[in-house]
């Protein structure tokens, strides 16, 4: 397997300090504009939840990894493209496994509405009619805000980061956005700048549309790079290193998958 990325069209490639300097190299695509599973730190080095999880599994198989930053809506085509080996965690949705496989579920996120505190308003298309409504570009948020609500008269817009939806938000330009409740949480909400704004209503969802859990992308029959990460997360989950990584970011918030629940 090639050691370096040889695409341009992907921007910056970052190494991951791992196990065995001779080992397997893997290139995992991630967008480090989505706090706080995946940003640069104040020395602009890859971190975050997913950015830790990823490094321990991959620590745990004694293989390098490399960080090829994209945008999230380039990401499946650059997997396709054999421009990288995996993926980030993102929804392991029906449409998406049509095209790409996926690893063992790393974790839940419900999707929430988020407004300016007092906003009266709610995640449906009749509270939502005539406003204006952010969504990540390629994200199950905006397949399901363009599925249901669009057609029912909300102007769905697609933004290429949440940074710049939290922008929007700031300076009055939108009126609500669909986005990961614990992205929105400790990416904005908890922050001074996100004081005026709060999640609204119950977790949205549709059982077509939506995965129970987030899971690594690959592509498919790589059931050699599927069983690395797979075996990974287990080892990571069973001595308790997920947890310590879970509890670091994102404290007594329980965003396990529970089994039981799954497809």
């Amino acid at each position: 397997m090639k050691k370096t990325l040889t695409a341009v069209v992907l921007a910056l490639t970052f190494g991951c300090a791992l196990a065995h300097a001779d080992g397997e190299t893997l290139r995992v695509a991630a967008d480090l504009g989505y706090p706080p599973f995946q940003y640069r730190d104040a020395a602009g080095t890859p971190t975050g939840f997913e950015i830790d999880v990823t490094n321990a599994i991959c620590t745990e198989m004694k293989v390098k990894c490399e960080f090829v930053v994209s945008s999230f809506d380039a990401e499946i085509p650059s997997l396709i493209a054999k421009k990288v080996d995996f993926i980030s965690p993102q929804g392991a949705t029906e449409k998406r496994r049509k095209v790409i496989d996926f690893s063992d579920f790393v974790y839940h996120i419900p999707t929430r509405l988020v407004v300016a505190k007092g906003s009266p308003l709610l995640p449906t298309p009749e509270s939502l009619q005539g406003k204006r409504i952010a969504v990540q570009q390629g994200s199950i948020q905006e397949m399901y805000a363009n599925t249901f609500w669009q057609p029912k008269g909300v102007e769905v817009v697609a933004y290429a980061d949440q940074d710049t939806i939290y922008q929007d938000l700031i300076a009055g330009r939108l009126d609500a956005a669909l986005s990961p409740a614990v992205a929105v949480t400790f990416g904005f909400l908890n922050k001074p700048e996100g004081n005026n704004f709060t999640l609204t209503g119950p977790e949205v969802r549709d059982d077509k549309l939506f995965s129970i859990g987030s899971s690594y992308g690959l592509r498919k029959g790589d059931d050699h790079i599927k069983k690395l990460l797979n075996d990974g997360l287990a080892k990571i989950i069973a001595d308790g290193t997920w947890e310590k990584i879970k509890t670091k970011y994102f404290g007594p918030l329980d965003i396990s998958v529970h089994q039981e629940k799954a497809q």
